[in-house]
């Protein structure tokens, strides 16, 4: 009995040592899309209200009780249409005593003429002295100068007249109303907080639309672009417009920087009203019938090293192939002043501090990556409509050529984010890997990694004995 369990011991640590096979690895498969000819189009979303382009408050710059109203909410009506009526009783007792101090103006003038005349005349044969003579002159010029006020005083007199009467200032629709009859207002030109407002009118034959877009899309917008405006009560009827214009001033609501964009429509048939939610689709760019392959095909300078570990590829290889793209064939070496970027890109990610050499080296290569990767640089991108905004970049992807993975680098053009049009490096038909992204790889290899790491600590048939201590 003892022999059997000293020799099942003996097995169970021969077991125990020796390395247990490692599982066979399997290649992953990667989904490939052919570069396809399709349309493509680029268009800003965003939603805003429709507001009057021409809104106008009507006052009166008469004061006194308001005695009939001819128009009501609703109404169109043309410029000069009579549209409030106010009390005169003032007004016209002031155009009363205007035009009464006025004819006695007139009537000192005519006497202080004759006097001035008169003066003259016994001035020239020395029965007048000369100061009594300037004393006449001084009066009859008094008495112009009265007229002159006088017959002013009237026509303001006039004014105020007409005043009481007051016309719509544009041809509109009323929108709102204020006032009844009976009510007293105030002036404008009288009163220091600005007067009552009447009526509220409108030009309902053209609207704007303003809307927030954005920061990250505001670059791609011009005025006079094409729109296309959805309101909820004409689900199917799309209203065209253009943008009327982008103002300069930000708008910053819970951390999020926009900016009001105004959309001028034709309103035909007046179906749109102020204060109606809108729906804004402003037309960027399109293409018709170009090459384009799924934007998540696309990688970049940092995917390198990722992709040739999905690929099973030597790193060096696949920086040889890519060429000069980006920067590819020297972002894994040494640069110029002698430092390797993958070492110091290394050591900046585990904490370590770096030098100030080694700072300017890491901006400088970064300035130069970007340069490189459809940063805006002139020439990679086309330009739309007249937006002088920059499309596309240049970028890498992996190719499928006789079956086998081929990184090629590519430049695009026009992406409406789904999609990317292929300026130079890829032909119609060709294949391309839709591989995941590097950093989802790379969280993948690192969750494998710790999950393997503990299940070996946790395994007792892995520990050992090194000088005396368990590990």
């Amino acid at each position: 009995m003892r022999a059997l369990w000293i020799a099942t011991t003996a097995l169970l640590a021969v077991a125990c040592t020796e390395p247990a096979p490692e599982p066979e690895a399997v290649a992953p498969v990667y989904d490939s899309v052919p570069v396809e000819t399709r349309p493509i189009e680029v268009t800003v979303d965003a939603a805003g209200i429709v507001e009057p382009e021409v809104l106008v408050e009507v006052k009166s710059k008469a004061s006194g009780e308001i005695l009939a109203i001819h128009a009501e909410t609703g109404d169109v009506v043309d410029e000069g249409f009579l549209l409030v009526e106010i009390d005169q009783r003032t007004p016209r007792n002031q155009l009363a005593e205007a035009e009464a101090a006025l004819v006695a103006a007139r009537a000192r003038r005519g006497i202080a003429e004759t006097q001035m005349t008169r003066a003259e005349t016994l001035y020239e044969t020395g029965t007048l002295t000369q100061t009594d003579f300037e004393q006449s002159q001084l009066e009859y010029a008094n008495s112009q100068a009265d007229v002159i006020g006088k017959e002013v005083a009237l026509e303001n007199a006039r004014i105020a007249m007409d005043d009481t009467e007051v016309r719509a200032p544009i041809s509109g629709t009323i929108i709102e109303r204020f006032v009844e009859p009976g009510n007293v207002i105030s002036s404008p030109t009288r009163d220091v907080a600005g007067g009552t407002v009447l009526l509220r009118m409108a030009d309902l034959t053209s609207v704007q639309v303003r809307t927030l877009v954005d920061e990250v899309d505001i670059g791609k917008i011009r005025p006079g672009m094409s729109t296309r405006v959805i309101v909820a009560a004409y689900p199917n009827q799309p209203f065209d417009g253009e943008v009327l214009k982008i103002e300069p001033q930000a708008i910053l609501d819970q951390n999020v920087t926009r900016f009001a964009v105004l959309i001028r429509l034709e309103n035909r048939g007046e179906l749109l009203k102020p204060g109606m939610n809108a729906e804004v689709e402003i037309q960027i760019a399109s293409r018709e019938a170009v090459s384009v392959v799924p934007t998540m095909a696309l990688r970049v300078t940092e995917d390198i090293a990722a992709t040739a570990m999905m690929l099973g590829l030597p790193e060096s290889a696949v920086r040889e192939q890519l060429g000069d793209y980006g920067g590819a064939a020297s972002s894994g070496g040494a640069n110029d002043a002698g430092f390797d970027l993958q070492a110091l890109i290394a050591k900046r990610g585990s904490g370590e501090p770096l030098t100030v050499e080694e700072e300017i080296v890491l901006a400088q290569a970064r300035a130069a990556r970007e340069r490189g990767s459809g940063g805006g640089g002139a020439g990679r991108g086309r330009k739309a409509q007249d937006t002088s905004y920059e499309f596309g970049g240049e970028y890498w992807v992996v190719a499928l050529e006789n079956g086998q993975p081929v990184p090629t680098a590519v430049k695009t053009g026009l992406t409406d984010l789904e999609y990317s049009e292929i300026l130079e490096g890829l032909e119609p038909g060709a294949e391309v890997l839709l591989l995941p992204s590097s950093s989802l790889f790379e969280q993948q290899a690192f969750l494998q990694q710790r999950i393997q790491e503990r299940v070996a600590r946790s395994s007792p048939f892995q520990q050992q004995t090194q000088g005396g201590r368990r590990f």
